[in-house]
């Protein structure tokens, strides 16, 4: 059975669907089968995907949709056939969100840096807490070198959550990789292929000592 990861944030804009994309693009070039989801009713993953459809020379992905109830049979589904499952979740944290957590090895919580979406962390973490389930904060949109930075970073460390290494930053490149149904990875080489490169190492490292 694959293993699935679930991204997760109350807050809208914390990049939780680039953090979704660029993590299935960055598993399937290492060599993974992978399956992304998508239980945004704003279906962004979704529009990804079928904009993806459009090039015939990116690696291929399964994709699905699933409302909340319908997370656990379609989750079990895809594990079947699939290394990695990718859940991309709306912005939200309540009874919704509980199916996709429930049914995680791994639950990513994307951070921008943010106060404001440093505060939206704790309903995820304690969710997640609930269904004893180990989550990880990644911090996405990162500016180093900035005061804010270390200050969000610092805070996000002491939170009951381990915080990522690896850094997604502020690239334009995500955004407009998005938009063309593709992954920074899949641009021409720069800091951001290693930034997920690294990223994917560290979540499968992360998976292993499950």
């Amino acid at each position: 059975m694959g293993q699935v990861i679930t991204i997760a944030q109350q807050k809208g804009g914390a990049g939780k669907t680039t953090l979704a994309v660029n993590l299935a693009v960055g598993f399937a070039r290492a060599g993974r089968t992978v399956a992304l989801m998508d239980t945004d009713p704003q279906g962004s993953a979704g529009r990804w995907f079928m904009t993806r459809l459009e090039q015939s020379d990116a690696p291929g992905l399964e994709f699905s949709t699933a409302s909340a109830w319908g997370v656990p049979y379609e989750c079990r589904k895809l594990a079947e056939k699939n290394d990695i499952v990718i859940i991309d979740t709306p912005p939200k944290a309540d009874s919704d969100l509980r199916p996709a957590l429930r049914a995680a090895d791994l639950v990513l919580i994307p951070v921008a840096t943010s106060h404001l979406d440093l505060w939206a962390v704790e309903a995820v973490l304690d969710l997640a807490r609930r269904e004893d389930k180990p989550a990880l904060i990644v911090m996405t949109r990162g500016r180093a070198g900035t005061r804010l930075a270390d200050d969000v970073t610092r805070k996000a460390g002491e939170m009951a959550a381990e915080v990522a290494a690896t850094t997604m930053a502020n690239r334009v490149v995500y955004a407009e990789t998005l938009g063309q149904g593709r992954a920074a990875p899949e641009a021409p080489r720069g800091p951001a292929h290693e930034e997920v490169e690294n990223l994917v190492r560290e979540v499968e490292a992360r998976l292993n000592h499950l």
